[in-house]
């Protein structure tokens, strides 16, 4: 597959902040996209920056084949649905929805009626007197229906309840399904998309951690419990990620190449293993790198001090 988004030592600072700390990676097209991270880990920055809407302090970003600022053939492509939303306070539900047919050239009218039927979204409403939720069913409709060939979905469903929720989910997959395009999706709520999610992009720190595929990563990322010393000697076959101990049990989290020999090895010593959610698998590697990157930082304290 071609690549429609490529970033090659991104780098983005504020005012003594690294945001983005030479970040490179390539999206492959008609492909979901987790960006996963947590609060202020750069992900929002980064989607800026592919989108024209920020400035990268230094490093090569193309999307397209080109560089997106001022590129009307690029963003003409692109659909960015942001987390805190905004339309002029004047507009009505309609109005929004029109306009969007103005502006993506792929836009699907009778699929945008449906969804608002779906999400029950009151069309006569001005934009200013919306809930959060039906906000965040705007951008869904919105970011959904452009059927634009790189969407971004920046933390979408703020104010939903789990049914819209799932809603979104169901609609997002079989429109994909059906119209194959790029889709970046940025959420906290990791378990409830890890089925959907076929690439996993993971920034903490402003640091990519991962750039992996999804099922590749399922199977380097394990839990195994049992005896402490049986977790003791299995955990030795890989990097432990965390560790939580109950008397003489433990259960562990381990990132290494497990294959069927791995968990063969496993029933062996008597221990359960299975494979980490993607969720346990984010929260591993997150806490266990903020508390490497703390640990530098003391030691480089120390050593300034000395």
């Amino acid at each position: 597959m071609s690549a429609v988004v490529s970033v090659t030592d991104l780098t983005k600072r504020y005012q003594g902040v690294t945001a983005l700390d030479r970040v490179s990676f390539s999206l492959a097209e008609h492909r979901i996209h987790g960006l996963l991270g947590r609060n202020g880990a750069g992900k929002t920055t980064l989607m800026q920056i592919l989108t024209a809407q920020n400035f990268a302090t230094s490093g090569e970003v193309s999307v397209f084949g080109q560089h997106p600022y001022e590129n009307e053939q690029v963003l003409s492509r692109i659909s960015f649905i942001k987390e805190s939303q905004t339309y002029p306070s004047n507009l009505r539900v309609t109005h929004v929805l029109r306009a969007a047919r103005l502006v993506y050239s792929d836009w699907d009218e009778e699929f945008a009626q449906r969804l608002v039927d779906v999400f029950q979204l009151p069309l006569g409403r001005n934009v200013r007197k919306l809930s959060r939720g039906m906000l965040s069913t705007l951008g869904i409709v919105v970011g959904l229906a452009s059927r634009a060939p790189l969407t971004f979905f920046d933390e979408p469903y703020l104010g939903l309840d789990a049914v819209a929720r799932q809603l979104f989910y169901d609609h997002l997959l079989a429109d994909y399904t059906e119209h194959p395009r790029t889709i970046v999706l940025s959420t906290h709520l990791i378990d409830e998309v890890s089925d959907l999610i076929e690439h996993v992009l993971l920034i903490d720190q402003g640091r990519l951690l991962l750039d992996v595929e999804a099922e590749a990563l399922r199977g380097q990322v394990v839990t195994v419990s049992g005896p402490v010393a049986a977790v003791d000697e299995f955990a030795r076959t890989g990097s432990e990620l965390h560790r939580a101990s109950l008397g003489g049990t433990a259960r562990a989290t381990v990132r290494g190449d497990f294959g069927p020999a791995a968990h063969d090895r496993a029933r062996s010593l008597g221990l359960d293993l299975e494979a980490s959610s993607l969720q346990d698998i984010v929260v591993r590697l997150t806490t266990s790198h903020n508390g490497r990157a703390a640990g530098s930082a003391a030691a480089a304290d120390k050593e300034a001090v000395r």
